[in-house]
């Protein structure tokens, strides 16, 4: 329940696709999409500005993605095993 007792719905992913899809369309009006599919003008409009902003992400090439995350990991694991040189060199260090 949020602040005014009410209980939010949860969409899911495909119904939110469907009605954004039937937005674009611009077959109907989104008063029209309101009453069809029971939900808020704002949550429509919300559901928009997400898709226009994350819509380029879906034809991203995935391969790149991948290849900058294998980089990624090789460099975090590089930084562990220096920090972990340092870690013991210092241990050793203190012991004396």
């Amino acid at each position: 329940m949020n602040k005014t007792g009410k209980i939010r719905k949860k969409h899911s992913s495909e119904f939110r696709f469907k009605v954004e899809l039937e937005a674009l369309k611009g077959t109907s009006t989104v008063a029209e999409l309101c009453q069809r599919f029971a939900v808020a003008s704002a949550q429509i409009y919300a559901w928009k500005n997400e898709l226009e902003a994350h819509g380029p992400q879906i034809f991203a090439d995935k391969r790149k993605k991948q290849k900058q995350e294998e980089t990624d990991i090789e460099q975090l694991h590089a930084t562990i095993g220096r920090l972990k040189v340092e870690n013991d060199f210092l241990s050793r260090v203190l012991d004396r």
